[in-house]
């Protein structure tokens, strides 16, 4: 188990820079509907290190943020890709 969660560590750590920079890049391309889905796919790994933060230093403002935020993000989401 302990490889497990070592290896998705270290992912997070790579995904998390790569992401939040691509999810910019789409916005100042002005593709917001695209920052929005590669937002949704990063909001795992800020989960979990927003989780990981909460354990380890009891960082709960960072958790319960990174929580709303995805539920914002998903809102965008559904208002940029489903139409009614």
């Amino acid at each position: 188990m302990k490889d497990g969660s070592s290896l998705f560590n270290k992912t997070t750590q790579i995904a998390l820079p790569i992401m939040t920079v691509a999810v910019q890049a789409a916005i100042a391309l002005k593709l917001p509907q695209w920052g929005l889905v590669i937002n949704m796919l990063a909001q795992p790994f800020w989960i979990y290190s927003a989780w990981k933060s909460y354990k380890q230093a009891g960082q709960i403002g960072l958790l319960v943020t990174t929580l709303i935020v995805t539920v914002i993000i998903g809102l965008g989401i559904i208002n940029y890709w489903v139409r009614f």
